[in-house]
């Protein structure tokens, strides 16, 4: 995939692009689904096929007090885009120019002047530019006059289907199930285990004091966690080494009567080393349980050690 930062270096291919459009928060069942509509139809038309996404999310600038924690970082979303062989990534800097940019400009320059769009394919309920004042029908009203067809898609399931009374995959239902420590709908909707990425840092000890050793994992604060409490999942070196592992994040009850944040601790299974300084991709795969106040330190470490026990059983299925 070829990823553009640039709206002035296009390319504009001569047969034309199908694009899709939007902040692409997760890419999850229901994002694939667009880019895979994408992708069909630049095949059959002969055309490149492209995503235009923001290298943040819109909110985080019209609304930054309210703007939602992220599902994927930039560099993040980016793997995924590609593993969905979608041809080109055009990435706007979504500023506060930008914001204020009418939708009317942004089609003529994004859409048109750039990509050169013959086919422009986008969820039924998106909208776009100053105010949220472009939507499908702004779309179609200018594809007529500027020589593009548009496309409406209504959400998907899990199942990649439409209508039903299922779970529509969507970034905001998948950020509501895991605030409530729903992973299982979290990750039916991504199509993949929740993951976030930091750096590891140094804590207390705690854990190695207990026995099990850990890598406290540093994830940025606009990078939406799941609901504290412990979780069965992988963690991945830069190496691309994995190992099972427990992970509990929380605010560690038993020994701090109040903490201001929850830590992301990370035990790995089957593995000895040093973890400090490198950066860590942890996903999340399953929830063992939320997270608990124990009347001392033995009864702390047999419900890890059980714990730990647990996540090697599911992650061995």
């Amino acid at each position: 995939m070829e990823v553009l930062h640039d709206v002035g270096s296009c390319p504009r291919p001569d047969g034309g692009t199908v694009v899709t459009i939007g902040a692409y928060d997760g890419v999850h069942l229901g994002h694939q689904a667009v880019i895979t509509a994408v992708r069909a139809r630049a095949a059959a038309g002969g055309m490149e096929s492209a995503v235009v996404t923001f290298d943040r999310h819109p909110a985080s600038v019209v609304r930054p007090e309210s703007a939602p924690r992220l599902l994927t970082d930039l560099e993040q979303k980016l793997e995924l885009l590609a593993a969905t062989g979608v041809d080109r990534c055009l990435v706007i800097s979504f500023d506060e120019a930008r914001s204020k940019e009418p939708a009317e400009e942004f089609v003529r320059e994004v859409l048109v002047d750039c990509l050169g769009a013959r086919v422009v394919i986008v969820g039924e309920d998106f909208h776009f530019g100053h105010q949220r004042k472009g939507n499908v029908a702004l779309l179609d009203e200018m594809g007529q006059d500027l020589g593009f067809e548009v496309a409406g898609l209504p959400l998907v399931d899990a199942d990649g289907t439409a209508g039903g009374d299922q779970p529509k995959a969507s970034s905001t239902a998948i950020r509501h199930a895991l605030v409530e420590g729903d992973l299982v709908t979290a990750n039916t909707l991504l199509g993949r285990p929740h993951e976030v990425r930091g750096r590891v840092s140094h804590g207390d000890h705690r854990g190695r004091e207990l026995g099990f050793p850990t890598a406290n994992v540093s994830v940025p604060g606009d990078i939406l966690l799941p609901a504290d409490g412990i979780y069965a999942g992988w963690y991945e070196r830069p190496d691309g080494a994995i190992f099972p592992t427990a992970i509990s994040l929380g605010r560690r009850p038993t020994f701090y009567e109040e903490a201001h944040a929850s830590l992301l601790e990370a035990h790995l299974l089957d593995f000895e080393g040093d973890l400090y300084d490198e950066v860590a991709k942890v996903r999340f795969v399953a929830r063992l349980r939320g997270e608990e106040k124990f009347d001392g330190v033995d009864a702390l470490v047999e419900q890890i050690r059980r714990d730990c026990d647990d996540a090697r059983a599911i992650l061995s299925t």
